[in-house]
């Protein structure tokens, strides 16, 4: 195939998709979660239909995001920022710079995969960690 001028190429592309951390763990509200869990398998089976015709399938998973959501309560409320490793909730940007990324060609070998933006929830339980370990 010859050399691109752009990219993506004619027919080929990236489909993005926004999960929720939720779909990964309990966080309340189970059909919700089942829902978002969904989205992490069609991720994947789409992204082995969709690889013959060039197309790359991936899905962004943020935790607690700053939304328009917030309005009316605490800017951040500190029971929520606690449970984050990073020690804040998500800025829409965050989630934004993950979308580009898997949307450009610096992520043109990645189909399939789900990255979680998520402040490090899904990684790190600080909740237990400070129950267990005090002090840390």
């Amino acid at each position: 195939m010859p050399p691109c001028r752009t990219w993506p190429p004619p027919g080929r592309g990236a489909i993005v998709g926004i999960g929720s951390v939720n779909g990964a763990q309990d966080f309340g509200n189970h059909a919700y979660s089942a829902a978002e869990a969904g989205l992490g398998s069609l991720t994947r089976t789409l992204a082995g239909h969709a690889a013959a015709r060039g197309v790359r399938v991936n899905l962004v998973v943020p935790g607690t995001v700053r939304t328009t959501a917030w309005e009316g309560r605490d800017a951040e409320p500190e029971a929520v920022r606690a449970l984050y490793p990073l020690g804040r909730v998500g800025e829409p940007e965050d989630v934004a710079a993950a979308v580009a990324f898997l949307a450009s060609r610096d992520a043109a070998w990645i189909t399939g995969a789900s990255l979680y933006v998520d402040g490090g929830i899904t990684a790190i339980d600080t909740g237990f960690r400070a129950a267990v370990v005090p002090d840390t």
